[in-house]
């Protein structure tokens, strides 16, 4: 048995140990094939660990009507609902009344602070490092934030991903603003990714004072 393996079955009976009820039932029938996969596939890669998910999390709508998430990430920065929808099924069991409700559910709990994820099973299934990649540019800058240290990679990665938000070149001020750091660390992780040709530094007269993104970076990263 994989150390995932190993890790995903006791973070499933630890959550059912704690529900009682309906809550556990949801857990034993709504945790499958896919969730199970994306877990695998999406969130161990990036995380290595299950702090603060919980699989199938009860929420109410505006009706105090009951529903689940797939996951829910609850860490101190915020709350993520994270699902994965399956094409036949998601679209076999939509009618107007049910696609008009799953649009407002999500602008609620937006209004509540949720913010919403979704990934395709697809996706999940043959494409995981999109799905990698749009959950770390979702998570990874809140989690940044927690951690006084991060291995250079990952910060590297946060750096690549800050620029793609901004969507104009970066400034060492940029880095200072998003993380709280000085402006000759900034600059130094700045450097580093010229270096390896993953940024572009761009002059203004003898001082180099931006960096844009180099052509191809999206495939390096991931």
């Amino acid at each position: 048995m994989s150390h995932f393996e190993v890790k995903h079955a006791a973070f499933i009976e630890e959550h059912m140990v704690r529900r009682t009820g309906e809550r556990k039932g949801r857990l034993q029938r709504g945790h499958q094939y896919a969730e199970k996969l994306l877990l695998q596939h999406v969130w161990w890669p990036l995380f290595g660990n299950f702090d603060h998910l919980h699989p199938e999390y009860e929420i109410y709508d505006w009706n105090r009507k009951s529903q689940f998430l797939d996951f829910a990430f609850i860490a101190p920065f915020g709350r993520y609902g994270i699902e994965c929808d399956g094409f036949q099924s998601h679209v076999k069991d939509m009618d107007r009344e049910k696609f008009s409700y799953s649009l407002n559910r999500d602008t609620f709990l937006t209004g509540l602070g949720w913010k919403m994820i979704h990934f395709s099973f697809d996706d999940v299934q043959n494409r995981p490092e999109v799905c990698r990649m749009l959950l770390q540019m979702v998570i990874g800058p809140y989690l940044l934030r927690q951690e006084h240290t991060l291995p250079a990679v990952k910060m590297e990665k946060e750096l690549i991903h800050l620029a793609f938000r901004l969507g104009r070149p970066v400034r060492p001020k940029d880095l200072q603003d998003e993380w709280g750091i000085d402006f000759r660390t900034a600059r130094k992780h700045l450097v580093s990714l010229t270096a390896k040709g993953w940024l572009r530094p761009i002059s203004k007269g003898r001082r180099v004072r931006y960096y844009e993104l180099s052509e191809g970076m999206l495939e390096q990263l991931l």
